[in-house]
């Protein structure tokens, strides 16, 4: 691992806590249209790193997150092994607008929360979609609170996936 991927992860696992320690409302009432609730991923900010993404077109930083299940999975071989991904499999992408890092100015950083996106693999309940779920919600920084994503974003959120 490279020391500005180790940077940028710790970076972000400061941002994870320090998002969900700021929130003022009950982020878990939340679900986009369709019914996808924030609270069917409950202890995301616990779960394993998977990867960072950095998204120049739409000037975002990432990190994903797999639940156990995902993880699994990915360690039974899953994708490359033809499998598919079990019902249950959960993954969270935390978008924030980068930064400098103060100390190392070459380092890009996650910045202000920008938005939380969840993935889960429910074959029955999702079968117009391959089985996946999809849901995004937005943050507000100034209020410290979520909202379900809409039509109008980019990508529009309409019915879970």
């Amino acid at each position: 691992m490279t020391p500005k991927l180790s940077a940028m992860i710790l970076a972000a696992s400061f941002a994870i806590t320090a998002g969900s320690a700021s929130a003022q409302q009950d982020k878990y009432a939340l679900k986009v249209p369709g019914g996808l609730a924030f609270a069917e991923f409950r202890g995301y900010e616990s779960w394993e790193v998977v990867a960072t993404s950095q998204s120049p077109g739409l000037k975002l930083v990432a990190v994903i997150l797999a639940n156990p299940e995902m993880i699994a999975a990915y360690k039974a071989g899953i994708p490359d092994n033809g499998q598919p991904f079990p019902d249950g499999a959960k993954m969270a992408k935390i978008h924030w607008t980068p930064k400098m890092n103060q100390y190392f100015q070459d380092t890009v950083v996650p910045g202000t929360l920008h938005d939380v996106d969840f993935m889960v693999k429910d074959a029955k309940r999702f079968a117009d979609s391959g089985g996946w779920g999809w849901a995004v919600f937005k943050y507000d920084a100034a209020s410290g609170t979520f909202a379900p994503g809409t039509e109008a974003d980019k990508p529009p959120q309409s019915n879970d996936a």
